[in-house]
């Protein structure tokens, strides 16, 4: 039985052709995602922002009424709230955002939980609390800055990872192609203004570790063709890298989004924005291994002698000693 093959493993596509045009677009790109965070800023969610989050059950309900919900602790006066499925189609999670002075009061925040839960208690006989908790102002702060320590973290211990395994030219170009996958998965939840929360920060880790290892791929190719085509330009050596490893991009691609896709379309209203996110990283991390990682190289200065053991002086010595030129 012959084997499907959606890439056929004799490939020659020119991609380092459109490296420029690619790359002017990527920087556009990013600048235009930091524009978008800077300005319209992101939708914390109760992790991050302060607030009150509300779980509870409609036990004489198959669903709980969302869009009526939302309407009712709207009116209550504390804003717009979000209100989404959690777990089964009658139970609800209640995310409520709470002025700084009411968030970082326990007391206060604990009587407009109370506030919330009588009057909903009061309209649906089924309501039943399953819990709720507050995040002060104080704490979602430290939230904030434990995540953005995490990412950097992330994205310098991966850059590490690759100039320790390859040249320090490879760690820059993988640091570059990170910094481009996390900065258009900011501006994507900047743009539309989704909920930023927890999940996404595990969302965007997930982004990372999928284009490290598709960039980890294609550096190894590339490594072992520089040692193998001595004389062989280095666009050309890159090409030949991605075209030898485009069979494996794709099929790993293709796999990881035929899983994301029910739960994009039809998973639970409380997991879209972490489906939507890593949707995005597969597209941005697949490109950016392609378009960022392995171009950088042209420009950072690789040639083929990058892998070749560099003679010492006692080498030197040694050859010399032995008669050789």
């Amino acid at each position: 039985m012959k084997l499907l093959k959606l890439v056929p493993d004799d490939t020659n596509i020119d991609f380092l052709k459109w490296r420029i045009p690619f790359f002017v677009v990527s920087i556009l790109l990013i600048a235009a995602s930091w524009a978008l965070v800077l300005t319209k800023g992101l939708n914390y969610g109760v992790d991050f922002a302060g607030g009150l989050e509300i779980r509870a059950t409609f036990t004489q309900s198959e669903e709980a009424p969302i869009p009526a919900l939302r309407n009712d602790v709207e009116q209550l006066g504390y804003g717009e709230p979000v209100v989404q499925r959690f777990g089964e189609d009658n139970q609800v999670s209640i995310r409520v955002r709470l002025p700084d002075e009411v968030a970082n009061d326990k007391d206060a925040a604990q009587q407009a939980a109370n506030t919330i839960v009588s009057e909903l208690s009061l309209k649906y006989p089924g309501f039943r609390l399953d819990g709720n908790d507050n995040v002060s102002g104080k704490v979602s702060g430290e939230f904030r800055e434990d995540a953005f320590y995490a990412l950097l973290a992330a994205m310098l211990a991966v850059a590490l990872y690759i100039w320790v395994r390859f040249e320090w030219q490879f760690g820059v170009g993988g640091l570059f192609a990170l910094f481009h996958d996390v900065s258009l998965t900011l501006g994507m939840f900047a743009l539309f203004q989704m909920e930023f929360s927890l999940q996404i920060i595990a969302a965007i880790l997930a982004i990372i570790g999928y284009s490290l290892n598709d960039t980890i791929v294609i550096y190894d190719r590339i490594r072992e063709n520089l040692k193998k085509y001595r004389k062989m330009p280095l666009p050309e050596l890159l090409n030949l890298s991605i075209n030898e490893t485009l069979s494996r991009t794709v099929m790993t691609s293709l796999t990881l989004f035929i899983a994301l896709v029910p739960l994009l379309l039809f998973g639970p209203a409380s997991l879209f924005g972490l489906t939507a996110a890593i949707t995005l990283g597969l597209f941005v991390g697949t490109y950016s291994s392609v378009y960022m990682a392995a171009p950088m190289l042209v420009w950072m200065g690789v040639n083929s002698s990058s892998f070749v053991p560099r003679e010492t002086v006692t080498d030197r010595q040694e050859r010399l000693a032995r008669g050789e030129l």
